[in-house]
């Protein structure tokens, strides 16, 4: 099994940035390809952002590039979402997920097995 605990969401004024953080725990076999999802509301959860957490490569929204980065820990234990010049369209509840990379950089739900409860991100203009 695996643990995903996500944290750093809140009220941010537009332009602004944050970091979101999410701590994973359990079988790192299980959690070789991580992501970021959000779902704004009324709107589907749309993936943004995934790392292959062993060696480090990322893929991107084509519509968030430039502005939102991933990362993760050396250990591969938790991954970051780094979000500049926040735009009130970026406010949505952020989930971070986990499964196993199978050689393709997909941001489809049903690659991920594990997921976390969500941190709300508010922009206010």
């Amino acid at each position: 099994q695996v643990q995903l605990v996500e944290s750093g969401g809140g009220s941010v004024q537009a332009g602004g940035s944050l970091r979101l953080s999410c701590s994973a725990s359990g079988d790192i076999l299980r959690r070789t390809y991580m992501a970021w999802f959000r779902q704004a509301p009324g709107k589907e959860r749309e993936g943004v952002a995934s790392i292959h957490v062993l060696v480090g490569t990322s893929s991107y929204l084509d519509s968030v590039k430039g502005r939102f980065t991933i990362s993760r820990d050396n250990a591969g234990n938790t991954i970051y979402l780094q979000i500049s010049n926040l735009k009130p369209e970026d406010t949505a509840m952020y989930y971070c997920a986990a499964g196993r990379w199978s050689d393709i950089w997909s941001l489809r739900l049903s690659t991920f097995d594990f997921w976390g409860q969500g941190p709300r991100v508010t922009v206010s203009s």
